[in-house]
């Protein structure tokens, strides 16, 4: 990639010591220039006068300003993605959430002393939440190469459905599952915003760090007519429910006889998330066949395409949300690609479309 088509990083952090973890990290990936470094909002407002970056990583809790209030002020006058960065220590969650809602693209774990395993895995999460920020549509309110491990597929953790043997009885009840990565939590509140009380029950993977999700599944119950919870491993999809998988875990649909529960697991990362899209879709398409409908949302990469082709497959009607109304359109463009996707919809039209086709 020429120097002057590098995504331009300004990272903001009162810590020196992340300063020149984020710095190291991303400055390795080829795709991505550290333009600078500031250790409060008012020297990065500085050194912005010079110029503005592509991209901000933001600590929350900062000297003489906070985190979110230079969010709030950067997107009510010149917008521009913010990728939050957080230790995720307790009420860090709820604020995190919160700095989503004000407008930032994502959220990436702060780069903490740990195994080289960790780093490596943590280098990659944080570079591509980077890339993803970069394509996000915003709205007013070293050269050196790493080793990169290699992107695993779904057979890591499930082997594929058997298409020719894949007789499965029509249940009354349907199951819906859900994918997204960035633009995600807004998308996701608006789909089940829209659902009544008594809707089909619903597993969502969100890519959301671990001690997220608990918090964020906490705001959407209490702004929804169905229950949302974090999921636990052996708990039952229900009508009326909507089980958001631990982040950190990869979640799995299980039937036994009529009823269906859900497995949370750890596992390898799949297509560089854990949780994994693709997991979900296909254990989905194993054990629900037809008696499922596959949703996959805005979010960059391609996990969830093949998933959601799986779904297909198995005769279950699949919904891609559309290019207008993503914040990012690369997963759901990647499962229209495939042809995984029967229909290509606005968000504001997927709720009312699942609830027609749960009961068609």
């Amino acid at each position: 990639m020429s120097p002057h088509n590098k995504i331009k990083v300004l990272i903001v952090d009162d810590s020196a010591i992340v300063r020149s973890t984020l710095a190291e990290i991303l400055a390795a990936d080829p795709e991505i220039e550290v333009m600078d470094t500031a250790q409060d909002p008012f020297v990065a407002a500085q050194k912005m006068k010079s110029g503005l970056p592509d991209v901000i990583t933001l600590d929350v809790e900062m000297p003489k300003m906070d985190g979110i209030t230079f969010l709030q002020k950067i997107m009510s006058q010149r917008p521009l993605p913010v990728v939050i960065c957080s230790s995720l220590a307790g009420k860090g969650s709820e604020t995190a959430l919160r700095a989503l809602e004000y407008g930032a693209v994502e959220i990436i774990e702060k780069p903490r002393v740990g195994t080289k395993q960790f780093l490596l895995e943590a280098g990659i999460m944080i570079c591509d939440k980077v890339k993803a920020a970069s394509q996000a549509k915003l709205t007013m309110r070293s050269t050196r190469r790493r080793v990169v491990q290699p992107k695993l597929s779904a057979d890591a953790m499930l082997a594929a459905p058997s298409f020719a043997s894949r007789a499965m009885v029509k249940t009354t009840e349907c199951i819906v599952a859900v994918g997204a990565s960035t633009g995600g939590t807004e998308a996701l509140r608006i789909f089940l915003q829209a659902l009544p009380k008594d809707a089909p029950g619903i597993v969502i993977v969100q890519h959301m760090p671990e001690n997220f999700t608990s918090a964020f599944a906490d705001r959407l119950n209490g702004l929804c007519q169905v229950e949302v919870k974090e999921a636990s491993d052996g708990d039952s999809v229900l009508r009326g429910r909507a089980l958001i998988a631990p982040g950190n875990h990869h979640m799995l649909l299980k039937r036994s006889g009529a009823r269906y529960y859900v497995e949370v697991k750890d596992g390898p990362l799949v297509n560089r998330h854990r949780p994994s899209v693709d997991i979900l879709f296909r254990s989905t398409a194993r054990y629900a066949g037809a008696n499922a409908i596959g949703v996959i949302m805005t979010g960059m990469g391609d996990d969830g395409a093949r998933g959601l082709l799986e779904m297909k497959q198995c005769q279950a009607p699949t919904i891609a949300q559309d290019e207008a109304s993503c914040v990012v359109f690369g997963m759901p463009q990647e499962a229209i690609k495939l042809g995984a996707a029967d229909r290509i919809l606005p968000l504001e039209a997927i709720a009312p479309a699942v609830l027609r086709l749960s009961i068609e």
